[in-house]
C-alpha cells in the first residue's frame, strides 16, 4: 500500500516569526502522525531556518522550485546541490505558477526534475490542465504532454525517485475543488499512462491531488484509489488546518 504524503507549499509567504509559530505548532501536532509522510516547501531564504525548526521532526523540508544548472553564471538561480545543502528532501517542479506566471516549458521542467534527481532530490512533479482546457475536454492530453516530457528525458524508471502531483490549475487558490471522482479520474489516467510502459512504477509511484485542499474535504479525496495525498497550499500556513489534513491521511491507513 502506498504512503500518504501531505506536502505543504507556502508558496511567497512567511516571515521568521510566522514561520516559527507554524512549524513548532506542526511539528508538535504530528508527534502521532506515524503512517503518513510530512513535509513543507519553503521560500528559498527561509530554509536554512526551517530545517533547524525541524531538526528533531520526521516532518521532510523541501523547495518550491530548482535551477536545471548545478553552478555557473546564472544569477538569481538556486541549484540543486545548494538545496541538498540546506537540507532538503523534496523540490518541487512544474508548478502551475512557474508554468503560467513565469513561462516555463515542458522540457524546462523536464530538465529540472532531472537536475534535482542527479542529486539526490525527490522532485515533485506537477502536472495539470487549465479551465479552459477542462471545458475543451483536453485533460488527458494536457497531462499526458506534461508527463512525456519528463518521461522522454528521464525514462519512466526515474518515477521511482520522485512524486506526481496532479494540481488542476482552475482549483488553485479558487476554493473550488475538482470532485473527489474528477481528481481520481486524472490520477487513474496518469498511473495508467505509466503502467504501459512499468506496471512496478505505476504501483509504487505517489500521486498527489493540489488544488484547495481543507481539512474539510482531505477525507473525500484521500479515500480514492489512487490518490496517494496532497500537495496544500493555502491550508498548509494554518498549522491547525494543515494537521487536520495530515490527519486524514493518517486515517487513511490506521
Amino acid at each position: 500500500m502506498r504512503r500518504i504524503l501531505v506536502a505543504g507549499n507556502w508558496k511567497l509567504n512567511g516571515s521568521k516569526a510566522s514561520i516559527q509559530k507554524l512549524v513548532t505548532d506542526i511539528v508538535a501536532g504530528a508527534e502521532n502522525l506515524t503512517n503518513v509522510s510530512i513535509a513543507v516547501c519553503a521560500p528559498y531564504v527561509y530554509l536554512p531556518f526551517t530545517a533547524e525548526l525541524l531538526t528533531k521532526s520526521a516532518i521532510g523540508l523541501g523547495a518550491q522550485d530548482v535551477s536545471e544548472q548545478d553552478s555557473g553564471a546564472y544569477t538569481g538561480e538556486v541549484s540543486a546541490p545548494m538545496l541538498l545543502e540546506a537540507c532538503c528532501k523534496y523540490v518541487i517542479v512544474g508548478h502551475s505558477e512557474r508554468r503560467a506566471i513565469f513561462g516555463e516549458q515542458d522540457a524546462d521542467t523536464a530538465r529540472k526534475f532531472a537536475a534535482a534527481r542527479k542529486q539526490g532530490l525527490i522532485p515533485i512533479l506537477c502536472l495539470g490542465e487549465s479551465l479552459a482546457e477542462r471545458e475543451a475536454g483536453t485533460t488527458e492530453a494536457v497531462v499526458a504532454r506534461q508527463l512525456d516530457a519528463v518521461l522522454e528525458l528521464e525514462g519512466v524508471h526515474a518515477l521511482n525517485d520522485a512524486v506526481i502531483a496532479y494540481e488542476p490549475v482552475w482549483a488553485i487558490g479558487t476554493g473550488k475543488t475538482a470532485s473527489p471522482e474528477q481528481a481520481q479520474a486524472v490520477h487513474a489516467f496518469i498511473r495508467q499512462r505509466l503502467a504501459a510502459l512499468d506496471v512496478a512504477v505505476a504501483a509504487k509511484v505517489q500521486i498527489l491531488y493540489g488544488g484547495s485542499v481543507k481539512g474539510s474535504n482531505a477525507a473525500e479525496l484521500f479515500a480514492m484509489q489512487d490518490i496517494d495525498g496532497g500537495l496544500i497550499g493555502g491550508a498548509s500556513l494554518d498549522a491547525q488546518e494543515f494537521l487536520a489534513i495530515c490527519q486524514a491521511g493518517q486515517n487513511q491507513r490506521d
